[in-house]
């Protein structure tokens, strides 16, 4: 057996309450998380100045849904994981959440998003290995499961809730072209156009694939990182620049766990209409670390 998680056990058996708590507590996967959602909002190419509801789909603890809520975006989170969405719950972000098997598809209504991102899930829901056995999409562990019944359900569920013109991006670490394949030629024959967009092809430790998948009709798709660096390449993300745009918007807000920072984030929650703790003293006060 390979040492990548997935193939340990399916996301809700190895994700228990500890690895969940671990995992979203690792600064280095903090930093991941947040430099490829902001890539994935950048590909899904949304309109400037405008709130949009997205799906993140494997939210996890809501480490990719605070980067919609810092660029102003509405958000629900799907995932399979009981205890990572504890996690986030714990955490207060502002998103809605769903303990939901994408095999069995999502349970939205029509045009219900704006767009779709899922970050570092798709590996987890859709190839997931035990000896000698391959199986697929959100933990299909019993032997009567088709995988690409599965994943036709899901990208038909998708295509369903989606607004049409919008767009679904994954960013995912795929094994081999056949999983590629697979994924691919399910999501097309649920209506999607689309392919795969492949950052820093080049490139060892930057490389990262992203499956952009479009509602439509056929769009060119956007020009991959470290591919062509002209300024002037047609259809090309200037990721850098908005990245460098988001960095200089933080700047000007306030520190992160800040008193002021916990403040606004209470203050949108109450507009949201949602259940939040009154305003203290001690709000925002660092407590003190103890030694056991």
């Amino acid at each position: 057996m390979s040492g990548r998680p997935e193939h340990q056990a399916p996301p809700e058996i190895f994700y228990g309450e500890n690895e969940a708590r671990k995992y979203t507590r690792n600064t280095r996967m903090i930093e991941i998380q947040l430099v490829m959602s902001e890539r994935a909002v950048e590909l899904l190419c949304l309109p400037e100045n405008q709130p949009c509801h997205i799906i993140d789909i494997g939210c996890g603890s809501g480490l990719s849904g605070e980067t919609l809520t810092e660029q102003g975006h509405i958000w629900t989170g799907v995932d399979i994981s009981s205890a990572m969405l504890g996690v986030a719950k714990e955490r207060e972000v502002e998103g809605d959440l769903l303990l939901g098997d994408l095999g069995q598809g999502l349970p939205f209504r029509a045009g219900a998003f704006d767009g779709a991102i899922s970050i570092s899930a798709l590996q987890w829901y859709l190839f997931i290995f035990f000896p000698q056995v391959l199986l697929t999409l959100c933990n299909a562990d019993q032997k009567s499961h088709n995988p690409a019944k599965r994943l036709y359900t899901f990208f038909s569920s998708l295509y369903g809730c989606l607004s049409r013109g919008s767009r679904a991006v994954f960013q995912f670490y795929p094994e081999n072209s056949s999983q590629v394949e697979l994924i691919t030629s399910q999501a097309m024959k649920a209506g999607f156009t689309g392919g795969l967009v492949v950052d820093y092809p080049n490139s060892t430790k930057a490389k990262k694939f992203f499956l952009c998948l479009m509602t439509g009709g056929q769009q060119t798709l956007p020009t991959a990182l470290g591919v062509d660096s002209r300024e002037d390449a047609p259809n090309c993300v200037a990721f850098s620049q908005k990245r460098d745009r988001m960095k200089q918007l933080r700047a000007g807000k306030a520190p992160k766990k800040s008193r002021d920072w916990i403040l606004e984030k209470k203050e949108r929650r109450r507009r949201q209409g949602k259940e939040t703790r009154d305003d203290s003293k001690f709000t925002g006060r660092k407590r003190q670390s103890h030694v056991w």
